[in-house]
């Protein structure tokens, strides 16, 4: 065997050895301390009830919770509830929520979600009934069950997540649908309904896209990013 491919091997076999440890990690326990620190923290939309929640999900999408948060007081005083909201028309929705992306759909959704709805009491939810209604997706929906205290069928996926879990290594795909798969996938349905949020809050408040706080992070014992930027000296 020539020198090079005795090179070769050593560093197939030292990277082989580094993507096993990394897939051994018990990230049912593991995730744990994460959990524990954020468990029950509400949302960062701050809705009174499950129909505000519902209506403020659907705008928030490609927007941020702030900016739904800062409209929101207006928007309820005028629609307090569905049967007030599928009532309302492009005209009178347009001056309490044109400033929101892409607002032209969202009213047809959120209208069309109220004309089928009528009453705050019959809100489905259930993943399937949920992903049913127009302009909700399996994020938004996770998100909803998971604040109304339901059983979780899902792991919620957001911008954050899709960036953490991808830092972490408990999921390698950048699809946010492959990155619920891989989380359910190691995670048991137990936690489903807590994991997701802790990791967005992770990513909100300590893993940032740029400056990463890692000593404050109470998953660096286990995190792949960290790991690789410890030895690169980052």
């Amino acid at each position: 065997m020539s020198y090079i491919s005795i090179i070769f091997l050593f560093y197939f076999y030292a990277s082989f050895k580094n993507h096993t440890m990394a897939n051994k990690t018990d990230w049912a326990q593991a995730i744990q301390p994460l959990i524990k620190k954020y468990k029950g923290k509400k949302h960062p939309l701050e809705y009174k009830n499950i129909y505000q929640l519902l209506v403020m999900v659907v705008l928030s999408a490609q927007d941020s919770d702030r900016h739904i948060n800062s409209l929101a007081p207006e928007l309820f005083k005028a629609f307090p509830n569905m049967e007030a909201l599928s009532n309302a028309t492009p005209e009178t929705l347009f001056p309490l929520v044109g400033k929101v992306r892409n607002f032209g759909n969202k009213t047809k959704w959120l209208s069309a979600i109220a004309k089928q709805i009528k009453k705050d009491k019959d809100i489905p939810l259930t993943m399937e009934e949920l992903v049913a209604l127009p302009g909700i997706g399996r994020k938004s929906a996770n998100v909803i069950i998971r604040e109304a205290s339901e059983k979780a069928e899902g792991v919620m996926v957001d911008l954050h997540v899709v960036r953490v879990a991808q830092r972490l290594g408990i999921a390698t795909s950048a699809d946010p649908k492959k990155i619920e798969q891989q989380i359910m996938e190691v995670i048991p349905p137990e936690d489903w309904g807590e994991v997701g949020m802790a990791i967005s809050f992770l990513g909100r408040e300590t893993c940032r896209p740029s400056h990463p706080q890692h000593e404050e992070c109470v998953m660096n014992s286990v995190c792949e990013y960290y790991r690789k930027q410890t030895k690169s000296g980052k």
